[in-house]
């Protein structure tokens, strides 16, 4: 059922109240900084969630950009130093996604902060991971891990593509700008159904299977954003018409009613919708720049019913704004929940707040 929608105004104060839940429910003592679940089980702090600290710092990116505010600023600058810190004084890990995730974050850190060091992190990053993680196993692209290099997957390849892109737009340097390019060409090969459906991972055991019953959002969301990013670098208008067709193909594979359905009860699904809206705005933005209005504001209509049900499920109640991974039903009141799945209210939240606000600026609102 259609929720009443909110304008730029209310958008914006739930942006803000969402980020702050967040340290409501998870924010503890350093250097755990984030409890991993709420309410915290025994021994549930073992495992350190190097890459949902990575979104934790695209969150508080993402107030700060709404807000101006340095407070936001120095909490992203204090996530960065926490996932660093707690990762032994090092960028790298075993899981390339990982890294890439983080390359990200860091990137977009250089770029609010002006300082030059988060991008020359993000470039170490972009370089460990080609370097260990590219080869010509199942036809190419980037692994997974380190300990799986046969193994290739949509969560490292299309972040792959995402950050060479961003990478070239920053340096200049053509050597991200042509990684990428043959990345996006191999993953669209491999993985992209002809429906626009992207798949997760291909040879995981080695026998050349695709791993067909796996079917996350983030995956269709990363394409997205490789296209987007290689739309903007090559002007190619056909990216964006690719980028549309996944967008419209996961609602007709995952949502049940207006939300987008991921499967799993480990916690990183937590984020997978939130990663999916992130990138999905961007194709919003992208489709109103190229004058194809009308495919923006379905695109963005979808993003917007999502979230509005998530205010209007999961977080109905003002005096708990907690989210699990169904954003249509309210945590109840012994529910278990992983701060993946608040990341990814706060990042659909502040989708939705930017694009509002842009929208009503637009309309004169």
């Amino acid at each position: 059922m259609a929720q009443p929608q909110a304008h730029g105004a209310a958008w914006q104060d739930r942006a803000e109240r969402v980020q702050r839940s967040l340290d409501e429910y998870f924010g503890t003592d350093r250097p755990q900084l984030f409890d991993n679940w709420h309410p915290l089980g025994p021994g549930e702090n073992d495992t350190f969630n190097y890459w949902w600290l990575a979104h934790a710092l695209d969150a508080r990116i993402d107030a700060y950009e709404r807000t101006g505010e340095a407070g936001w600023l120095k909490q992203a600058v204090e996530i960065h130093d926490n996932l660093v810190a707690r990762n032994e004084g090092l960028l790298f890990n075993d899981y390339f996604d990982d890294m890439l995730w983080f390359a990200l974050a860091t990137l977009r850190l250089a770029e609010a902060t002006g300082d030059p060091v988060y991008a020359e992190e993000a470039e170490q990053l972009w370089r460990h991971v080609h370097e260990l993680g590219a080869n010509d196993e199942a036809g190419g692209g980037i692994a997974w891990r380190k300990e799986q290099l046969y193994y290739k997957n949509t969560p490292s390849n299309g972040s792959f593509v995402i950050l060479g892109a961003r990478l070239h737009r920053r340096t200049g340097e053509k050597r991200y700008r042509d990684e990428a390019e043959k990345v996006l060409r191999w993953l669209e090969q491999a993985l992209v159904r002809p429906d626009g459906f992207v798949q997760d991972g291909v040879n995981r055991l080695g026998d050349g299977a695709i791993d067909t019953e796996w079917k996350y959002t983030y995956n269709q969301g990363l394409y997205i954003g490789a296209c987007v990013e290689m739309a903007e670098l090559t002007g190619d208008r056909t990216l964006i018409d690719k980028a549309l067709r996944t967008e419209r193909a996961a609602y007709a594979e995952l949502a049940e009613g207006d939300v987008l359905l991921d499967r799993g009860d480990g916690g990183d699904e937590g984020l997978f919708q939130g990663i999916m809206h992130r990138y999905a705005g961007l194709l919003v933005e992208a489709c109103d720049r190229l004058g194809a209005h009308e495919e923006a504001a379905a695109v963005q209509g979808r993003i917007t019913a999502a979230t509005e049900a998530l205010w209007h499920g999961a977080l109905a109640d003002e005096e708990r704004l907690l989210a699990g991974p169904d954003w249509r039903v309210p945590v109840p009141p012994d529910g278990h929940v992983p701060y993946s799945a608040q990341l990814s209210a706060i990042m659909a939240t502040e989708v939705c707040a930017r694009l509002t606000s842009r929208t009503d600026a637009l309309s004169g609102h």
